[in-house]
């Protein structure tokens, strides 16, 4: 693909090849924030998943209420 790239661009334009170069920085930037958020979002889901089981575990009937 970069044959391809550098191909197109002829090589010779520097605002061309300064534009490739800054918006493949950005894609790598987006693909390791891409990681980040996935990794956050597994963990949300991990803490979410444990609340749901410790608050099945109460049994409500046998709960004290809350005091006014």
């Amino acid at each position: 693909m970069a044959k391809a790239l550098l191909g197109y661009v002829g090589g010779s334009d520097p605002r061309l090849l300064a534009e490739m170069r800054r918006l493949q920085q950005r894609v790598q930037d987006l693909e390791s924030e891409l990681v980040r958020i996935q990794a956050e979002n597994e963990a949300l889901t991990a803490a979410a998943s444990h609340h749901d089981r410790i608050m099945e575990s109460v049994d409500a009937h046998q709960a004290e209420p809350a005091l006014t």
